[in-house]
C-alpha cells in the first residue's frame, strides 16, 4: 500500500498480522497504532495497514484477546 493510501491519523487500521488499531502517527513509510482500548503504541511499515471499515470491527471475543494479546507483551 502506498503511502498516500494509508490511513489517516485517527482512523483505525488493521496490521499484517491481524490486529487492530487507532493510527497515531505516520512518517517515513511507518505507521504508529495503538491498541482501540489504550495501551503501548507499535510500529509497522505502511505497506503493512489497511483502514478498518465499521463492518469489518472485531467482535467481543476477538477484541478480547487482542487485548489480552497486548498483555502478554
Amino acid at each position: 500500500m502506498a503511502e498516500r493510501d494509508t490511513p489517516e491519523v485517527g482512523e483505525l487500521a488493521r496490521d499484517a498480522r491481524g490486529v487492530v488499531g487507532r493510527v497515531m502517527d505516520r512518517e517515513a513509510g511507518r505507521v504508529w497504532l495503538r491498541p482501540v482500548g489504550g495501551g503501548r503504541e507499535w510500529d509497522v511499515r505502511a505497506e503493512e495497514v489497511a483502514a478498518v471499515g465499521t463492518r469489518e470491527l472485531p467482535g467481543p471475543a476477538v477484541a478480547e484477546a487482542n487485548r489480552r494479546s497486548g498483555e502478554a507483551r
